[in-house]
């Protein structure tokens, strides 16, 4: 049986884990969803879409 898991679900859980173990601060996070949020708005989302693609089809064999 195979598990698929949006990555924004990943990384918001990741996330969250590094906030509740204060491996992160607030502001930091802060900085960081926003930052995600205006790169997704860039020509760089093409590239950093087509290379996380073929991270996890590496990863999963396909």
């Amino acid at each position: 049986m195979a598990i698929t898991l949006s990555l924004v679900v990943i990384l918001g859980v990741l996330l969250a884990l590094l906030l509740r173990h204060k491996s992160l601060g607030v502001g930091a996070a802060v900085v960081a969803v926003l930052f995600g949020f205006y790169l997704a708005n860039t020509d760089a989302r093409h590239t950093i879409n087509d290379l996380t693609t073929a991270i996890t089809r590496a990863i999963s064999g396909h």
